[in-house]
């Protein structure tokens, strides 16, 4: 299906797709809904952080992912062949405080699992620093063609392993800088890539894959992660800008098989998203910015549950608020070293930051907790129209046109698909 829409792309520059960079149940499920009402096909990515053979931050193996969406799929009616699986950023990112050898190692790993998974488009991503590679400054170009062809060569023995029949992975190849998750600081607009760069890259793998017979994957080499200039931060944002980025698509016009991929698309307008689609970034990644909805649903239904409930005898709010905020403050390994400035500051950017890093912590027991006691709240007592007026005035449109219906899940979807409806209509689904 990959092969299929980056063909399309290359007839009509007006066609593209959007990955889903999510592992939230809430997001997973308000993206089937996007694709089912679409009527298009629904790309899903994990990354090496979020599932892995550890487990992850999510604590699911490729298996566990592939069944989780599969199962979601199922129940909301999505057919499966619909359903495009994949993996971002695969190689040693998650273990690269160790050495390359071990790194990769596990990298090698993880992109096995991917594929015997069922995965069917896998990001080769070796450009990472491990423990033994020279410290402050970038890997070498050649390294890291060599290490993601060595990462390849482990996707293609699982492909063989896993038997005729099964349709082969597509990959894509180049990372954006700064890494994912956004850059940790404000500074200026992010370079967009030169094309020399580009032509490096794909000059570079190539060999590296040919040296170990891999020609029959380069074939399947399908997207180049390039940077086009758009980036978030803790409270900044980088609009794309088309001229900018013009000597990278009239390169890639050239290329009969490739086109680009674009990641931390997330927070810009549906006209820049449109537009970056039509320049040939005809994959758009998007995670926090599906997150940072749902962060702000939740935190809105949470107003509102005080104005209608606290002073109601016998009823315990939520809380959902405090509650992510004491996990972050127990596990403060996933925020810490994004959020800067005085306590007042990184207090603030703990909840409201573009950048999000909340979306570690809903898995937390103590948030899980106050969610479902907000949820159940608010079941219980139905939200006014004047509240959700108040408090989510999008979604108080939509209650009132019959499109939405006024109860806490389908508000906190119709949030989230809010973002999604853009990205569908950037991709031509609308």
């Amino acid at each position: 299906m990959l092969a299929e829409i980056v063909a399309a792309h290359k007839r009509n520059n007006r066609v593209g797709i959007y990955s889903v960079c999510s592992a939230h149940p809430f997001v997973l499920e308000a993206a089937v809904r996007q694709a089912l009402d679409d009527g298009s096909p629904l790309l899903i990515e994990s990354t090496s952080n979020q599932v892995n053979q550890d487990g992850g931050y999510t604590g699911m193996t490729p298996a566990a992912f592939r069944a989780l969406v599969y199962d979601l799929a199922d129940r909301l009616g999505l057919p499966r062949k619909r359903v495009i699986l994949g993996g971002d950023h695969l190689g040693p990112n998650p273990w690269r405080s160790r050495p390359a050898q071990e790194a990769m190692g596990k990298a090698r790993a993880l992109v096995r699992d991917c594929v015997l998974a069922g995965y069917d488009k896998i990001h080769l991503d070796a450009s990472m620093r491990c423990a033994d590679d020279p410290p402050h400054v970038p890997l070498d170009e050649t390294v890291i063609a060599e290490r993601t062809a060595d990462l390849c060569l482990a996707a293609e023995e699982a492909y063989s392993a896993r038997g005729s029949g099964q349709a082969a992975p597509h990959y894509v190849i180049g990372t954006e800088v700064p890494p994912p998750g956004g850059i940790q600081q404000p500074g200026h607009r992010p370079a967009v890539t030169p094309v020399k760069d580009v032509q490096e890259t794909i000059e570079l793998t190539r060999q590296a894959f040919q040296r170990r017979g891999l020609e029959a994957a380069w074939q399947r080499v399908i997207a180049l992660v390039v940077q086009p200039g758009v980036e978030f931060g803790d409270d900044v944002l980088f609009e794309y800008d088309p001229q900018a980025a013009a000597p990278l698509s009239r390169f890639v016009e050239a290329c009969d098989q490739l086109v680009f991929e674009a990641h931390s698309t997330d927070y810009q307008t549906r006209d820049a998203l449109r537009r970056l689609v039509e320049d040939h970034f005809a994959i758009l990644k998007v995670g926090p910015a599906l997150t940072f909805a749902f962060r702000e649903a939740v935190f809105a239904l949470a107003m509102i549950e005080t104005e209608l409930l606290s002073r109601q005898d016998g009823i315990e709010l939520s809380r959902i608020q405090q509650a992510v905020d004491n996990a972050m403050l127990a596990r403060p390994a996933y925020w810490q070293s994004y959020y800067a400035g005085s306590e007042r500051h990184v207090q603030f950017a703990r909840r409201y930051s573009f950048g999000d890093r909340s979306r570690y912590y809903w898995t937390d027991p103590g948030v899980q907790e106050s969610l479902a006691r907000l949820l159940g709240n608010l079941e219980e007592h139905p939200i006014p129209l004047t509240l959700l007026s108040q408090f989510l005035p999008v979604q108080y449109e939509r209650v009132r046109r019959g499109v939405v219906a006024n109860a806490p899940r389908e508000l906190i979807c119709d949030k989230i698909r809010s973002v999604l409806a853009d990205y569908a209509y950037a991709c031509g689904y609308h």
